[in-house]
């Protein structure tokens, strides 16, 4: 109504028109509750590092209640209690390394009371006098909420009456500035009424405003005056587009979309304009704000991957396999490591945080719990093992002064044996327990050892005698005759045999030497002998002729056939019986290169037969022929 004439009608086209705006500012400037219950806690200053400075921070805070946010009580309490968590498990490593140094002799624990820690009691009560202030500060703040419901709702009513009075609109411009003044005025409501109520005062300010019969001058001194502060809202709200901190630069474009919704409107050609551009720079501080805490989210959320894998190596450990003080400790030293990587990462979700915190505490728990009865199973073993090894020690003794020498050294052997089979005991007494058990063996072999003096030369004469037998096996070289080689080789191990035994510390080397030249001298001879067979075969099937040769060749051949299926028997036969013998005893070592050289000789005569099969298959092709 450009001529302000109260005498014509309001149209529907005309108040859906001037909704319009309404309804815009109602969709952009405010922030959904969704938006809102995404925002993540700040965390709290990484100063911040003993449990002192955060109830200090905190006391700060109790100074103006009316300051204080649940983001910032949750920032500090998490700080507290990552302090104060980090010290309790400082203190259960320091335990746990006590209890692992402990020797022999210690005094018995008194179970000590639980005593509350003062700093956490301290910490707890302010939590609490804190809160019950704000639950009273916000009781206040939403008592006032209503009170400032009706006064707008009054408001309200008062507009609707003057703009359904147009005969006095123009005497009610006074009381129409005093009730928009009143209206700035009353600040916060509940907010599920702000924008129902909000849409309602604006649409009777711009009926009021059609239906106000001003002249042009009032009305656009108005206009004018409303278009400069809205502009200058335009300009701050393009200004926080470049806000390098977006939380700010969106809590202070809430306080410029309330001040944009209480500014009166301008010039009707004007109004989509300048609500354009406000919307505009809102949309890409909103945007900002947006990406801002999906960042956060998505750091947030690889930071819940990796405590998890965190979680999953510390549940992961085979307690089974750790059956030694070695191995605890390597184990300990990657726990510590783990929970010096998980300091390093920041907060996970905050619906986890917590969780996955709880879950790492309790895998490392598991683990010093495990550790601690490992340890102490493994003290009452060794003071089992100690008692194991004195009674070792005591039969020693025993026998240390016998002079029945073959049956007592049995026996300090196996003593002996049995020792290493018994686990280890306390340092403490490791070294004087052995000391009193070899010193007991030592006297007695010294005593043996004076007595068969003369039979370590006989022994030692042995050795002479037997390392020349394998001087003469070496010399058998390719230039002697293969029948003298034989001949030469059975009277070498027949003189070897009567030879008797030399020194126990040369057995072995010495008795590795002598079968290598015997295995090497019957591998030469064993080929020389079957080249002169099968050479020897070559002649006898070539010299078969007449019609009775294809017959005597088939003949051959099956006889030898019958042969290889037997060899083969008997080569398994010889591999199975290995598998029950042993090579710990003297008879149990020879036995098993007997049999060994026996397998060897078959797999070299199987090898004769099957060339010769195969001889006879080219002589019947032959015939064929």
């Amino acid at each position: 109504m450009d001529a302000h004439d109260s005498s014509q009608p309001l149209n529907n086209e005309k108040l859906a028109e001037e909704t319009k705006v309404a309804d815009a500012v109602e969709e952009t400037a405010t922030t959904s509750a969704e938006e809102k219950n995404e925002e993540t806690t700040i965390e709290s200053d990484s100063k911040l590092t003993t449990r002192e400075e955060v109830i200090a921070a905190l006391q700060k805070l109790a100074e103006n209640i009316e300051s204080i946010n649940k983001q910032d009580l949750d920032a500090l309490k998490q700080a507290f209690y990552r302090i104060h968590n980090a010290l309790l498990d400082a203190k259960k490593k320091t335990e746990a390394t006590e209890e692992e140094n402990e020797k022999e002799g210690e005094k018995p624990v008194v179970e000590e009371k639980t005593v509350e820690d003062p700093l956490e009691v301290e910490f707890k009560q302010l939590m609490a006098s804190i809160k019950e202030k704000r639950n009273h500060l916000i009781a206040n703040q939403e008592k006032e909420k209503e009170d400032n419901l009706q006064i707008k709702l009054s408001i309200i009513e008062e507009l609707r009456e003057l703009v359904e009075s147009p005969e006095d609109a123009n005497k009610s411009y006074q009381e129409f500035k005093k009730l928009q003044q009143q209206w700035n005025e009353t600040k916060a409501i509940p907010q599920a009424r702000v924008n129902e109520l909000w849409r309602n005062y604006q649409l009777y300010v711009e009926k009021f405003y059609d239906l106000l019969k001003l002249n042009n001058e009032f009305r656009e001194y108005d206009f004018k005056k409303n278009l400069e502060i809205k502009l200058h809202l335009c300009e701050a709200a393009e200004k926080l587009c470049t806000e390098e901190d977006v939380i700010s630069a969106f809590h202070q474009l809430q306080k410029l979309h309330q001040e944009f919704r209480d500014t009166g409107p301008v010039a009707k050609e004007l109004r989509q304009e300048i609500w354009n551009r406000f919307k505009a720079a809102s949309t890409i501080v909103n945007r900002r704000h947006q990406q801002h805490f999906e960042a956060l989210k998505e750091g947030e959320q690889l930071n819940l991957d990796q405590k998890t894998v965190i979680c999953e190596i510390a549940e992961s450990i085979e307690f089974a396999e750790l059956k030694t003080f070695a191995a605890w400790e390597n184990k300990t030293q990657e726990i510590i490591a783990l929970q010096a990587k998980w300091k390093t990462i920041g907060f996970a979700p905050q619906k986890m945080n917590v969780k996955i915190f709880e879950r790492f505490r309790h895998a490392c728990d598991e683990f010093f719990k495990r550790k601690g009865e490992f340890f102490k199973h493994l003290k009452e073993e060794m003071n089992t093992n100690l008692e194991k090894k004195k009674a070792l020690c005591e039969q020693a003794e025993a026998l240390k002064d016998s002079t029945d020498w073959k049956t007592t050294a049995e026996q300090l052997s196996k003593l002996q044996k049995e020792w290493k089979t018994v686990g280890p005991v306390s340092k403490k007494y490791s070294d004087a327990v052995w000391k009193r058990f070899i010193t007991a063996c030592d006297y007695f072999f010294e005593q043996k050892g004076k007595a068969t003096s003369s039979q370590r030369s006989v022994e030692t004469e042995n050795l002479e005698k037997k390392k020349a037998i394998i001087s003469k096996l070496t010399a058998i070289d390719e230039t002697v005759e293969v029948d003298e080689a034989e001949k030469s080789l059975k009277e070498l191990m027949k003189e070897w045999n009567s030879v008797g035994h030399v020194p126990f510390k040369e057995k072995d080397k010495l008795y590795k030497l002598y079968h290598a030249a015997v295995d090497k001298l019957f591998e030469r001879l064993n080929l020389n002998a079957s080249n002169r067979k099968l050479s020897s075969f070559k002649n006898n099937i070539s010299s078969m002729q007449g019609g009775n040769a294809q017959q005597s060749l088939y003949r051959e051949r099956e006889k030898l056939v019958r042969a290889s299926e037997a060899m083969k028997s008997e080569i398994q036969t010889y591999e199975n019986n290995l598998g029950f013998l042993s090579s710990s005893s003297k008879k149990g070592n020879s036995l098993l290169t007997e049999i060994t050289r026996k397998i060897e000789k078959l797999k070299a005569d199987l090898e004769l037969v099957l060339q010769k099969i195969k001889v006879v298959d080219e002589s019947i092709k032959a015939e064929d022929k």
